[in-house]
């Protein structure tokens, strides 16, 4: 990897914590819980992570679930995301959750969110990345199953910055949710969707997302700039996209860097992530990379991506400036290492 890729200082805005979940983490949650897998082995484990579109994907990251069972677990979880987003110097992340996925096999809410608040907590003592929760309600399950789980959120309202709405979007368009969405900007939580690469009706639902729901960020999204005119509106309302450029591979036909650098020459405020990273294997660090090499990125425009990240973070504006200037002074220092590696040329 670029060795100024590696240094950069990041923020991640589209992160799942379950799709966080390695093979090593996988087995030893299965063996302290008795949960039976069909391999044994790590390269086992990682072999069983292989699909070819959205819905395959689905289909065994729920099935992975299954081996978180209690606080401890979802604690361990977020932890060693935590830990390992330290390495990549990720100074600040929002984390997608969902707790549907657990709260319908049994788990209660309680135990899902107090296993991660608890490790966002001791991830910043201890690894110095600051963190909040996105509770991600599943859009193919129904708006009455979302607005429980919202009510049901309520308590620990102060845990959890906004809500978004992930999962299989055939046939579950943005305004399914309208209701529960609404009910969610009443009680103070800000607002994001998926919209998910080359799905059906993409365009229609992140309009939806514009003028039904009034979203205050976008997750994926690469598609509105095959409308013009909707690209022109986001750009005209400065909300982020959260692209992850890995996973996009890996569910569609290529990683869409091309269109990540129209969004850059648009000035749209695009974002780099690594959306379920142990499925995908890159994280955010290798994300970066990879729209680096594709699109023969300079220094500043690796910063820009960054700056645009801070910038559409979730925090209070003297906590964004922090880590700007942060990522500021990291800029200006390689561009000094650089005019002086000119001179002593």
């Amino acid at each position: 990897m670029d060795p100024f890729v590696a240094g950069l200082p990041k923020c991640e805005l589209h992160l799942h914590i379950e799709g966080t979940l390695e093979p090593e983490l996988k087995l030893e949650l299965a063996r302290r819980n008795g949960v039976e897998l069909p391999y044994g082995t790590v390269e086992e484990a990682r072999d069983a992570y292989r699909f070819d579109s959205l819905s395959s994907f689905l289909v065994g990251y729920y099935e992975s679930m299954a081996v978180l069972r209690t606080e401890p677990d979802f604690y361990d979880l977020a932890l060693a995301y935590l830990a390992r987003a330290a390495a990549q110097n990720v100074r600040y992340a929002e984390i997608f959750f969902d707790p549907q996925a657990h709260t319908a096999r049994g788990v209660p809410f309680d135990v899902v969110i107090r296993g991660l608040r608890r490790a966002l907590l001791d991830g910043e003592r201890l690894h110095g990345v600051r963190a909040q929760l996105i509770l991600c309600f599943l859009r193919d399950q129904s708006a009455e199953f979302a607005m429980a789980t919202l009510l049901e959120s309520l308590p620990y309202r102060e845990w959890i910055v906004g809500v978004g709405l992930d999962s299989d979007e055939r046939g579950n368009p943005p305004e399914k949710f309208a209701a529960v969405f609404a009910r969610a900007r009443r009680e103070g939580y800000l607002l994001t969707m998926h919209c998910d690469v080359d799905q059906e009706n993409s365009t229609a639902h992140i309009r939806q997302c514009l003028d039904v729901i009034g979203v205050d960020r976008i997750d994926h999204g690469v598609n509105a700039l095959d409308d013009p005119e909707l690209a022109a509106e986001i750009g005209r309302r400065g909300l982020a996209l959260t692209v992850c450029p890995v996973s996009n591979g890996f569910v569609t036909d290529g990683p869409k860097a091309d269109v990540i650098r129209r969004m850059l020459d648009l000035g749209l405020r695009v974002t780099i992530n690594s959306d379920d990273p142990a499925y995908f294997r890159a994280y955010v660090a290798e994300n970066l990379d990879v729209v680096r090499r594709e699109l023969d990125l300079t220094r500043d425009e690796l910063v820009r991506l960054e700056r645009n990240a801070f910038e559409a973070a979730w925090l209070p504006r003297a906590a964004k400036d922090a880590y700007l200037a942060e990522l500021e002074t990291y800029a200006g220092a390689s561009r000094a290492v650089g005019a002086k590696k000119g001179e002593d040329a």
